[in-house]
């Protein structure tokens, strides 16, 4: 299993602080069946910036340490981004980090609100050349109140990745049926843990896939499988046609 997205590097954002604290997370990911992993830092957020030397001299130095440690698992590159207005030029002078130096970047939205320009900066990252994967949208407010805007995103272009959290209802109830509603509507590409620990934030892919297959079947279980591959040797993934998610209105509050 591949997991694209985590904080497994040490002392750079709010995932690992220390060596010690990677190497637990390399065991629980490897127990869970994952050999390849994405390491995305905060970049941009208002309080990490990690660019992309920096984040590739630190994957080197965790995949040594791992190798040393005897432990199985892979570290890529990568970097979650916080939607900023230069991204562009910075992506141009070669501080963004894509995903395993493929077409696909990160991008990451506050999680109260959608930034007004966010629209015009998707479209911008295609014409550069790169395929932006919007992190987590189920666990952002905005979106989950107007969801058509995400369905205009994917229309648009765009992916996303849910996280496995969400999916077995880790963040609550209401999110959790927000993820549902995003991968009925095949407006979802990509399960990823988003793991910062193994306590508070782990990984939990195997038991979101075990629950994807109960409640879609097999064969949404292996598109979301093989994207992970096909993402880091930069291919080109399975998705199905988007679809709007319908919200429900409620009578008298009895449904």
């Amino acid at each position: 299993m591949i997991d694209i997205h985590s904080h497994i590097l040490p002392g750079v954002d709010d995932g690992a602080q220390t060596e010690i604290d990677s190497i637990e997370m390399a065991h629980a990911a490897v127990q869970q069946g994952i050999h390849t992993i994405i390491a995305t830092p905060h970049h941009m957020n208002g309080q990490y910036e990690n660019e992309k030397q920096s984040i590739i001299k630190h994957v080197e130095l965790l995949n040594e340490l791992l190798e040393s440690e005897n432990i199985p698992l892979t570290v890529l590159p990568g970097q979650e981004i916080r939607i900023y207005g230069e991204l562009l030029e910075d992506l141009q002078q070669g501080t963004i980090q894509s995903l395993n130096n493929t077409k696909y970047i990160f991008i990451e939205f506050p999680s109260g609100h959608v930034p007004r320009y966010a629209e015009q900066m998707l479209f911008d990252i295609q014409v550069a050349g790169y395929i932006p994967i919007i992190v987590h949208p189920e666990r952002n407010r905005e979106l989950s109140e107007q969801p058509n805007k995400l369905y205009e995103f994917v229309r648009k272009g765009a992916l996303t990745q849910v996280t496995a959290a969400s999916v077995i209802g880790k963040f609550g109830k209401t999110i959790q049926k927000f993820t549902e509603q995003i991968i009925e509507a095949n407006l979802a590409h990509f399960i990823a843990s988003d793991a910062h620990n193994t306590t508070s934030r782990g990984f939990c892919m195997k038991e979101a896939y075990q629950e994807i297959e109960k409640l879609y079947g097999l064969d949404m279980t292996y598109m979301f499988l093989e994207n992970g591959e096909y993402l880091i040797l930069g291919e080109n993934i399975n998705k199905y046609e988007p679809k709007r998610i319908t919200k429900k209105k409620r009578f008298l509050g009895l449904f």
